[in-house]
């Protein structure tokens, strides 16, 4: 070997490191992390004594779950950059550890009701403003499911843990989520899913009104406002696992005037498409995100230059009239990846769109 003594072979560099062999191969191959030199004879892998430390900081990494992809920006990028993606990772972790906990308290809650069908009933209370409940159900109306044979996603789900009330629509095409905080003292939490009908009588009360009592009693939904009450029974089905979906990896964040991206979508031409699952027929855009980071609707018979994501257009001017904002802030990861739709004024308010595969 020519390349000095203190050059370490890959069985002791996963001594030093903590990283098995198998993982040094695996992300040598990845790309991730290789040796210094391989020997052309035998194909043995040695390791430069400054790889330590990064071979070091790749164990942790992996202890904690980052993915792939993060890890090379971690090892190849600027401090700040890597101080994102960790910040980013410590975010995801720290939300799937509250949904975590949220669904541990009502599978207790089921465990209790299986023992004691009769003698237990779960009951939540909380007062929130009905400014902050309008404005949430606006943003999140649009995403209800329609189709008979999934009752699921016909209605809103209401989600509270004490520290806010989460509103979810989904139509399994698009997803809004929007979030409301309680004027007052919680009792007990809600993983409800809410009627359409029950959510479009509660709406008109909610304008120019104070405070809304909600009250989730076993089957029952009561809304109160002022001396007006809305009463509901509860769909009595299991809401889609939402969660995974929110927490996305984009690649690309653009801040866009509302009415310029309104106009642009007018303006640009579409392609009409028939969705596989049902056979509904829709518009077509393609969103095209160029290599200098710029932002047009584009024909979607044109040139594959840059990030291409096509969407239905219609559901994409839905979701950005729900955030009844002049800017927003649109965030792709990929051309098959969910399309996030934000609102830099309200930060707890977004949608997400699934794209089309383009041909």
């Amino acid at each position: 070997m020519t390349q000095g003594s203190a050059m370490r072979s890959i069985g002791e560099m996963a001594r030093d490191s903590g990283l098995s062999v198998s993982a040094l191969r695996f992300y040598d191959g990845a790309g991730v992390f290789g040796p210094a030199w391989v020997d052309p004879q035998s194909g043995y892998r040695w390791y430069a004594p400054d790889q330590v430390a990064d071979a070091r900081l790749i164990a942790r990494l992996r202890r904690v779950g980052l993915p792939l992809a993060d890890i090379s920006r971690v090892l190849g990028g600027p401090t700040e950059a890597a101080q994102l993606v960790l910040e980013g990772h410590l975010r995801r972790l720290e939300d799937g550890l509250a949904d975590a906990r949220r669904e541990l308290s009502a599978v207790r809650t089921l465990i209790d009701l299986r023992e004691n069908p009769m003698n237990l009933v779960a009951v939540t209370r909380l007062t929130v403003a009905a400014r902050e409940l309008a404005s949430a159900l606006d943003a999140v109306r649009f995403a209800v499911g329609t189709d008979p044979q999934l009752p699921a996603v016909g209605g809103v789900l209401l989600e509270a843990d004490g520290e806010l009330l989460r509103l979810v629509a989904t139509d399994r095409y698009r997803l809004a989520v929007a979030q409301v905080p309680p004027t007052g003292p919680a009792e007990g939490t809600m993983s409800v899913i809410a009627p359409t009908a029950f959510v479009d009588e509660l709406r008109p009360l909610l304008d120019g009104a104070g405070e809304v009592r909600l009250l989730a009693e076993g089957d029952r939904l009561i809304a109160t406002v002022g001396d007006r009450s809305v009463l509901g029974e509860r769909v009595d089905q299991d809401y889609p696992d939402y969660r995974a979906l929110i927490r996305l990896e984009p690649t690309h964040r653009l801040t866009l005037d509302t009415t310029h991206l309104r106009e642009a979508l007018a303006a640009g031409a579409t392609r009409s498409t028939v969705r596989g699952q049902d056979g509904v027929a829709f518009e077509l855009s393609v969103l095209v995100v160029s290599a200098d980071g710029s932002f047009t609707v584009a024909d979607p018979e044109g040139p594959a230059d840059g990030l291409r994501v096509g969407v239905n257009r219609d559901f994409l001017l839905e979701a950005v009239a729900a955030g009844g904002g002049e800017q927003l802030v649109l965030e792709l990861g990929g051309p098959i990846a969910p399309l996030a739709i934000r609102f830099p004024e309200r930060a707890d308010t977004f949608s997400l769109l699934m794209p089309t595969t383009l041909s």
